[in-house]
């Protein structure tokens, strides 16, 4: 068994007390605190690195110490390890996307899903869907696709305006064409769900992103999700090529950190719909509920970050919010743990997207079907991450828990 000092082999920056890696349960308890909170801190400020530190600081230790290999400290210490391996891969270079293999050859394996249909390449098409000012347009063209298809193969696209996420080119993009593409599953062809960033009116300076979500539907009541963000480029003599945007050069993004439940849920700004496409709204939501629970095909696998938002006990709960807490409204909305398991919806845990949470908890549509006043909603949002990143040794929140093995009835055997 080595006995080195973690110091050594970890910056004095992400451990504040030195630990002996023979001495496990004070590595882990240390190593566990390090990690919350510096997740809590990476949550709150994605532009922070502490939390990418404090992962690579500890799969360095845990390898050279060897921890892996040590069947006493695999059993006692199954969540923490999990954790460290299923975190790992984002750290690493070419693996932007925190798949378990570089992102070119995530794309190389998985483009016979989400390559772009061949009608939406079109010339003019692309030309009206780039500006709000000719998007009626490019509604029409799409209309006029919707002619020549069968019932069950008509796309299903509205305008909107998203309330809380720009686009990745720009954040300040909010303006959105959604075109959801049926597949056939005669031929393995998976659903598209395709979507435009469409330029502000008077705005110069383009939207570039086209996204694309694949939905590959299974037998046994889940599906998989494939991710793939694309760039236009508009040159001077008015043509528009669209391109992969790592294959520009441009990087990537974590997917899983926004995607969470695979497909999103649309919900858009408040009267950005046109009245006569408002009711496909709802029916592109109905289809993305109807695909069942969120796989990633063995590219990573979520349950192995824990259990979610949501997820505090009775104790814990009475405990860090007082005793007449249950009594309340806010603690009966707390409840994320209803649909947010893996055989349904998928753990809302970290890494997680703080606009997207906070959007759609403080904007009513979370938790699903709950009846809370807005006034309680900041409430309600404030103790569900304090409750999911607490650190405390009386009151640890779920994170915690969950990484020192204090949440077995909540372990999952992953995907």
């Amino acid at each position: 068994m080595l006995t080195f000092i973690v110091t050594l082999i970890v910056p004095a920056a992400v451990f504040s007390k030195p630990v002996r890696c023979t001495d496990h349960d004070t590595f882990v308890r240390n190593g566990v605190d390090e990690l919350v909170r510096s997740a809590h801190a990476a949550y709150q400020d994605d532009e922070t690195d502490g939390y990418d530190n404090v992962v690579g600081a500890l799969v360095r230790a845990v390898r050279r110490c060897s921890l892996s290999d040590d069947l006493g400290f695999a059993d006692r210490y199954p969540e923490f390890l999990d954790y460290i391996n299923e975190s790992s891969y984002a750290v690493l270079p070419d693996h932007e996307l925190g798949f378990n293999v570089p992102d070119k050859q995530y794309f190389a394996e998985t483009i016979q899903y989400l390559g772009i249909p061949e009608y939406l390449l079109e010339p003019r098409f692309l030309r009206d869907i780039s500006r709000f000012e000719t998007l009626a347009r490019a509604k029409k063209y799409l209309e006029s696709i919707n002619a020549s298809l069968p019932a069950d193969r008509k796309l299903t696209f509205f305008s909107y305006t998203s309330r809380h996420l720009g686009t990745p080119d720009n954040n300040d993009s909010y303006r959105r064409l959604l075109i959801v593409v049926p597949g056939d599953p005669a031929s393995a062809e998976p659903d598209k769900w395709v979507q435009f960033g469409v330029t502000d009116p008077g705005v110069r300076v383009r939207t570039r992103n086209v996204s694309v979500v694949a939905a590959v539907v299974r037998d046994d009541g889940s599906y998989d999700a494939y991710f793939k963000d694309y760039y236009r480029t508009y040159r001077r003599n008015g043509s528009i090529n669209i391109r992969g945007r790592l294959e520009l050069g441009e990087g990537d993004e974590n997917c899983a950190s926004c995607h969470k439940t695979g497909v999103l849920p649309i919900f858009p700004e408040a009267g950005s719909v046109p009245e006569d496409e408002a009711e496909r709204v709802a029916a592109v939501n109905e289809r993305f509920r109807s695909y069942g629970a969120p796989r990633f095909g063995g590219y990573i696998e979520p349950a192995k970050f824990g259990p979610g938002l949501g997820f505090g006990g009775e104790e814990y709960r009475t405990a860090r919010f007082g005793g007449r807490f249950a009594e309340t409204a806010v603690a009966g909305a707390m409840s994320c743990d209803r649909c947010h398991v893996p055989e349904k919806l998928g753990y809302l845990n970290w890494p997680m997207d703080r606009i997207i949470i906070d959007s759609f908890v403080k904007g009513g549509e979370m938790p699903r079907g709950g009846e809370i006043a807005s006034a309680h909603r900041t409430q309600l949002y404030d103790k569900l991450v304090r409750e999911y990143f607490d650190t405390s040794d009386h009151t640890p929140g779920v994170m915690k828990s969950w990484l020192l093995g204090r949440m077995k009835d909540h372990n999952s055997e992953g995907e």
